[in-house]
């Protein structure tokens, strides 16, 4: 089997892990091939500003359309809603920490209208702007370690990240500040890995088995919100679903990029009902889109 991957060291990580999992269940001929994408291509963009649809898969997954690969493993977060109808999320595997965090030399609570702090997602922006810290903010792009270069050096004060991506790659001890996710709600799907296949794929029962059926509810909650909505990174809009007592639990919250709440609830459901769920919340946010 070969298997498509995006060659930054995080996606690396992700892959080997799925080629481990995939090992320990008996298949063990699997090759890793590195296909460079056009968000890898592009360093100079705030994502928000650009038709960013597709722009960290989708040469993965035209691999996988042209049977060059056999799957691809993406950050879920990435994959866009209106997949191929050929291709399909074959497995959704245990999912890491969706919470957001602080990297930087201060605390949250001592940052203050002379620092910098840089991100290059709106809606982390806008909840900057929310909790009215006065913050400076700019734009910044590049892979975790740039980003970790950038506060370490001094060039910025802090900059705020997906745990998910620090705890793959064993760089918890950069992390200041845990936030709750209520406090700064992630993007739907964040921490979450999605392997994707042809519909028609011989290979697919075997993907099949690293599929997590809580994590898979989960982000189906959250994704559905934002395939109803039609939207992307181009909104401050966070998605969180946590499976509690037998029920799962789907939050969302939209802002405007200048910190202001325009709408947020929480509903709660059977498992089951995780996708009639998400499609029930994205009615309430629409007339706020």
């Amino acid at each position: 089997m070969i298997v498509g991957s995006r060659g930054s060291k995080l996606a690396l990580v992700q892959t080997n892990y799925i080629k481990k999992r995939l090992s320990d269940l008996g298949n063990k001929k699997l090759e890793i091939r590195i296909i460079k994408t056009s968000g890898d291509k592009i360093t100079s963009s705030q994502l928000y500003n650009m038709d960013s649809k597709g722009l960290f898969t989708k040469e993965l997954d035209r691999a996988v359309l042209e049977e060059e690969i056999d799957f691809a493993v993406h950050s879920l977060k990435d994959v866009p809603t209106d997949l191929d109808e050929d291709l399909e999320i074959a497995a959704i595997p245990i999912r890491e920490s969706p919470n957001e965090v602080l990297i930087s030399n201060y605390e949250w609570e001592d940052l203050n209208k002379s620092s910098t702090l840089a991100t290059s997602s709106l809606r982390r922006e806008a909840f900057c702007n929310h909790y009215k810290k006065g913050l400076k903010l700019k734009p910044i792009r590049g892979n975790i370690n740039t980003r970790l270069d950038k506060v370490l050096n001094g060039e910025i004060d802090a900059t705020i990240m997906a745990e998910a991506g620090l705890k793959r790659l064993g760089l918890t001890k950069y992390i200041k500040n845990r936030f709750p996710l209520d406090y700064i709600t992630p993007p739907a799907g964040q921490g979450a890995l999605a392997i994707i296949t042809r519909k028609d794929s011989n290979i697919k029962n075997k993907i099949q088995k690293l599929d997590h059926y809580e994590s898979h509810q989960e982000v189906l909650a959250e994704k559905t919100v934002l395939e109803e909505l039609g939207i992307g990174c181009q909104w401050p809009l966070g998605a969180i679903a946590r499976i509690k007592d037998k029920e799962i639990e789907l939050y969302s919250i939209l802002l405007t990029q200048k910190g202001e709440i325009l709408y947020k609830n929480t509903l709660t459901g059977p498992i089951k009902d995780s996708e009639n769920i998400g499609k029930q919340l994205s009615k309430n946010i629409e007339e706020y889109i």
